[in-house]
């Protein structure tokens, strides 16, 4: 397929975490506000003239510093992020924001703060540690209500002067959807017999709106949805569809791997992945915005960390419809190494998936950076589209 004109532009981009677009949200006098969990909710830190930015440290190499401070069995992208501060990665930040999703991210963030690795030339800079549910109930409703109004809201209105008023929440949601709505429209392509977008190109675009100014790539968002529908796709069919799980995969080199072994990776259920993170919030008018932003993201989680029973449950279900609704032939679990969370839901989820959905599951823990462990992760894919095949054959289906 022809090249997407702007494809080279977001894979120049996301090579740093501090890209030209985010020094051009600083230029534009913008207050970026860093995260490092898809447990925050997006449109309390694009209020005002606030903007996101989800920590990320491409490019990863050597661990060594953060290992030292932290512990080699910790995850990587915890101490990848680490290690990235102590560099000096993040310093376009005015605010580090992390909810309590893992004591790992946590150790890593506390670690940024004991050893001033940002905001050292800004006296309003601040660190925040958000408690967040662990169920989908009322009082976890009113838990983050009360973690978000404290540690986002309060925060960043008497440190930079954001408007925090429930007009301003419903302007920031509005805006939020308006990308939501461009990444699944721009997603639904996938779903097609012969696609006109990959997932690696996909992903691209998606990952650039969480580590870029959604501001700033909304319009090139736009013309790239038209230029893919007039897009003509390849003839060669792939070889398998297949739907990548999990936890986060800030690296999209993953996806290309993957689909260099022919199977296309028809849709993502992982942090930095359309689903759930761009789903849009719907909002009434009777209650006031915080509330609604809180229960959508608590209604909405798929993060394992969720312990109630239908949570646990329902991630499965969650997985299994979209890999009918997306025409999935297999599911890769994935998870980084050392991830707690992700390692009893892979067990779980790779089990379930096979057994009560019937398909065919390749579970895989990998490095935080792939480039570090093609090879392997080369044969197991190989190996899984191979078996995908074969299951196909004896069912009588394509060859």
């Amino acid at each position: 397929m022809r090249d997407l004109k702007y494809l080279k532009y977001f894979e120049d981009l996301l090579q740093q975490a501090n890209n030209a677009l985010v020094e051009q949200a600083k230029a534009d006098g913008k207050v970026c506000v860093a995260y490092t969990c898809e447990n925050v909710p997006e449109p309390l830190l694009n209020l005002d003239r606030a903007v996101s930015i989800r920590l990320s440290a491409p490019n990863t190499g050597s661990l060594d510093i953060a290992t030292y401070y932290m512990t080699n069995l910790l995850c990587e992208p915890s101490r990848a992020l680490l290690e990235r501060a102590i560099e000096g990665g993040f310093n376009f930040a005015d605010c580090v924001i992390t909810p309590d999703g893992c004591t790992m991210m946590n150790r890593a963030v506390e670690n940024m703060e004991l050893l001033k690795t940002m905001g050292k030339d800004n006296p309003n800079f601040f660190h925040e540690y958000m408690e967040i549910a662990f169920k989908n109930t009322d009082n976890d409703v009113n838990l983050a209500v009360l973690q978000c109004r404290n540690h986002i809201l309060t925060p960043l209105h008497e440190k930079y002067g954001i408007d925090i008023s429930d007009e301003a929440i419903r302007k920031s949601v509005e805006n939020h959807n308006r990308i939501c709505r461009l990444i699944r429209e721009l997603g639904e392509f996938r779903k097609e017999a012969k696609p006109r977008i990959t997932g690696y190109e996909f992903h691209v675009f998606c990952l650039a709106t969480y580590l870029c100014p959604k501001y700033l790539v909304e319009d090139k968002l736009r013309e790239t949805i038209e230029e893919v529908r007039n897009r003509e796709p390849d003839d060669k069919p792939w070889r398998a569809r297949v739907l990548l799980v999990g936890s986060e995969v800030d690296d999209s080199g993953l996806i290309k791997l993957i689909e260099e072994q022919g199977a296309f990776v028809c849709c993502d259920r992982f942090c930095f992945g359309s689903f759930p993170g761009r789903t849009e919030i719907v909002l009434n008018e009777e209650e006031d915005a915080l509330t609604q932003v809180c229960r959508h993201y608590i209604q909405n989680c798929q993060c394992p960390r969720m312990m109630s029973m239908d949570k646990v449950y329902g991630r499965k279900q969650y997985v299994a419809d979209l890999a009918k609704e997306y025409g999935a032939d297999g599911v890769i679990y994935q998870q980084v190494k050392f991830c707690d969370p992700w390692a009893y839901e892979r067990t779980l989820g790779s089990a379930m998936l096979q057994n009560d959905f019937g398909y065919p599951v390749l579970s895989v823990d990998r490095p935080y950076n792939v480039s570090s462990s093609v090879g392997q992760m080369r044969t197991r894919v190989q190996a899984f589209v191979e078996s995908i095949e074969i299951k196909s054959i004896q069912k009588g289906g394509r060859v």
